[in-house]
């Protein structure tokens, strides 16, 4: 260190000004790491390849109900082992595992979804047979969560072979239960202690060509809400209506006053979707039943637009009900379920960017947005999120059946490209100061 004291007036102001000048230029962040190549990620995807479309065929065959993954999560769990990671189960049967680079940096968390669908599968999708069949009666992967878990498995290959050329940690996540939401709680839970800066997820979808990505910021999953409630009369004989409250009439009539309120009471500059699925009310022709049960979902994208729906929905049940001399009783699952996705702007950006370093030709044109709902909503709570769409469609091969379809299938593909997104967005993430 340069004393001062010891120098001239003159001399100890020329020092003064230059070190000054150094300490301002001085970064006050983690130094950036060296940007691993494009070609070396295309090269490593390329690697990975066979992999990953053996461990989705493996799944596929091998599907588990939500919350039932038992044979998923320990095949899922030894794969990870066999890369050098350890687990960290979460109460249920998700999990996640943690690479630790040992040096400062950002903290990263990816996600998948593992559970199936009670759905009989199609031995052929919407052109010939399929490559891979379920083997257990009853359940199949149609939405895509084989092909989800598979990307994951090859991020942890291709990134812990990367370690060293890393800083910052990565979550690898495993999320029971996604279709029903049965392991997101316990999930945010778990994670809450390791301060994740950002979280990535993605979903191959149906809906566009094989390898095209949806990508953009703000709005891009619906929320999910449960209508769920009984109409309550009084049962009697068929034969004499008017000694009994038949509540089949009335709750045919909140159906239609509900429809009517929709349009003519709300915003309709909001969009809402209200599928009516369920009815259920009486066992014989010649009996009227005591009560009546009515189901179904709404989507939406704002979340207080929702709420005043069901104070809407609520008023008009009750209201029409009345006027038929019946009474409501609303479900305990009744209302806001799930909130919806909602991309952090910067983090699409960064995203954005990493899909048009390795795909510039893979980018979709126009609004993304699907009015399905995903837990993934829910690790926003803990930090910004991304969560990107990956088509699988291809006329040729047969898939593009809707999700949650028996015939919905795959174009493995895919696979390679969501891969190579979430590889480079992850190494991008992790390359930039950390201030």
């Amino acid at each position: 260190m340069i004393s001062l004291s010891r120098l001239s007036n003159k001399s100890a102001q020329i020092v003064s000004v230059v070190l000054l000048t150094v300490l301002s230029v001085m970064p006050l962040t983690v130094a950036a790491q060296k940007i691993i190549a494009t070609a070396t990620v295309i090269q490593q995807v390329e690697a990975t390849d066979a992999y990953i479309r053996q461990v989705r065929g493996y799944l596929h065959e091998h599907p588990e109900l939500s919350s039932k993954e038992v044979e998923t999560t320990r095949f899922l769990q030894d794969e990870v082992r066999k890369m050098g990671l350890d687990v960290t189960p979460v109460p249920g049967t998700g999990f996640y595992a943690v690479l630790d680079t040992r040096r400062p940096g950002r903290t990263i968390g990816l996600r998948t979804d593992i559970d199936a669908l009670p759905i009989v599968e199609s031995p052929v999708n919407l052109k010939q047979p399929k490559r891979w069949i379920s083997k257990n009666e009853g359940v199949s992967h149609a939405c895509g969560h084989d092909g989800h878990m598979a990307i994951l498995l090859g991020a942890v290959k291709i990134l812990t072979a990367m370690k060293d050329q890393l800083r910052g940690k990565i979550v690898f996540i495993f999320e029971e239960g996604e279709e029903t939401g049965s392991g997101i709680q316990p999930m945010i839970e778990a994670l809450q202690p390791l301060h994740i800066d950002a979280f990535y997820g993605n979903h191959l979808a149906s809906a566009f060509p094989t390898g095209v990505f949806a990508v953009q910021g703000g709005p891009l999953m619906a929320g999910a809400a449960t209508v769920a409630f009984d109409v309550i009369g009084r049962g009697g004989h068929a034969s004499r209506p008017d000694l009994s409250i038949n509540p089949i009439f009335a709750a045919a009539n909140i159906l239609t006053g509900i429809s009517i309120a929709w349009n003519n009471q709300r915003d309709i500059t909001k969009i809402l979707t209200l599928g009516i699925s369920q009815i259920h009310g009486g066992e014989a022709d010649n009996v009227i039943p005591n009560s009546v049960y009515v189901g179904g979902t709404v989507r939406f994208f704002d979340r207080e637009e929702a709420e005043r729906a069901f104070v809407l929905f609520r008023k008009v049940a009750q209201d029409i009900a009345q006027a038929h001399n019946c009474t409501v009783r609303f479900r305990d699952n009744m209302g806001v379920i799930l909130n919806p996705v909602i991309n952090d702007d910067t983090l699409a950006s960064l995203a954005l960017n990493a899909v048009k370093e390795l795909y510039p030709d893979k980018i979709l044109q126009g609004d993304g947005k699907w009015y399905a709902a995903e837990s993934f909503s829910e690790y926003s709570r803990l930090a910004p999120s991304i969560f990107l769409f990956v088509g699988i469609k291809n006329e040729a091969l047969g898939s593009g059946a809707e999700h949650h379809n028996d015939h919905f299938d795959m174009d493995e593909d895919a696979l390679s490209y969501a891969l190579g997104a979430m590889v480079r967005f992850t190494l991008n993430y992790l390359a930039a100061p950390v201030r």
